[in-house]
């Protein structure tokens, strides 16, 4: 489904562009009680506070007003924000941009859209923060506990065209990976198999039938009891690295999801431990301008003997 298109009258600010919500018809008294029962995961003490400093806009980009009388068949404009947003140790860089395409370099433990308790620190906000383009939108995603390459499109009139290059599976991707040394896998060799939620949402599982995910593995270099790995992933399904390599029996170093989960969502980052798994590059044509495009992460994992 098409996005519908960025109301002028709303800008984006501080890097963050506006959520809306259309008002059904309904018979609640005031917008506040609209808004604190159909999106209680603000607060109404917290919905009442942004209506008071102006966060809550109409289409014509006038703030709402306390006790404002409900309506329906508008819209309603707010800016997404969390209280006491975690600060990351490290930043993101950008390796490459022009008029149509920004590449960035990610950090682990960065989301790259805003989610959870990250909004400001997400990559996507801080490179529109960065470079004031309000139309900036992943073409791709990579997990928040993933550093290296993630590509962006600049322009709403070129999206398609760079997702396309995903969908139809011609852009080459390859990752690396530390995890213990290869115990019995013949390597190089393709992985291939059926992945599915699993009954802990956030995870995937590989089950019967046709598969569905693709990874190629080669072994890099070894190092005492650990190893470096290339996977170059054919498919793009979710944490299809991390299961791939935890069926080939070495799971990648710091995994807090696989083999077992180890801390749960509200728990503390320990960012001295981050998931050792790293996009290190991408090749493609670039579908708008037709150049040959490769860009390779200069960020590096750690390989413990």
């Amino acid at each position: 489904m098409a996005r519908p298109p960025r109301n002028p009258n709303i800008p984006m600010r501080t890097g963050v562009s506006p959520s809306m919500v259309a008002l059904p018809a309904g018979h609640w008294p005031t917008v506040l009680d609209f808004l604190a029962e159909r999106l209680p995961v603000v607060t109404r003490q917290a919905w009442a506070e942004r209506i008071a400093s102006g966060q809550v806009l109409q289409e014509n980009g006038q703030p709402v007003v306390e006790a404002q009388a409900y309506a329906s068949g508008q819209r309603l404009y707010y800016y997404r924000s969390v209280e006491d947003e975690p600060e990351l140790p490290e930043h993101e860089t950008i390796v490459f941009e022009d008029e149509h395409l920004l590449v960035a370099d990610k950090p682990h433990f960065m989301p790259v859209t805003p989610s959870g308790k990250y909004v400001q620190q997400s990559l996507l906000v801080r490179l529109k923060r960065q470079t004031g383009c309000a139309d900036l939108s992943p073409i791709h995603r990579i997990d928040r506990e993933t550093a290296g390459l993630v590509l962006l499109s600049k322009q709403p009139q070129d999206r398609n065209a760079y997702q396309a290059l995903f969908r139809d599976r011609r852009v080459h991707k390859t990752y690396e990976a530390v995890a213990a040394r290869p115990a019995g896998a013949i390597l190089p060799q393709v992985h291939r198999s059926r992945l599915e939620e699993d009954a802990l949402f956030f995870r995937m599982r590989e089950v019967a039938g046709e598969p569905n995910s693709e990874t190629h593995v080669r072994l890099l270099r070894e190092a005492g009891e650990h190893a470096l790995y290339e996977l170059s992933p054919v498919t793009g399904k979710r944490h299809q690295l991390r299961v791939h390599m935890l069926a080939l029996g070495t799971p990648i170093e710091s995994d807090q999801f696989y083999p077992k989960v180890l801390k749960g969502p509200d728990d503390a980052e320990d960012f001295r431990q981050p998931l050792q798994l790293l996009a290190r590059s991408v090749t493609f044509t670039d579908p708008v301008t037709g150049q040959s495009r490769h860009f390779t992460s200069e960020r590096n994992l750690r390989i413990r003997p």
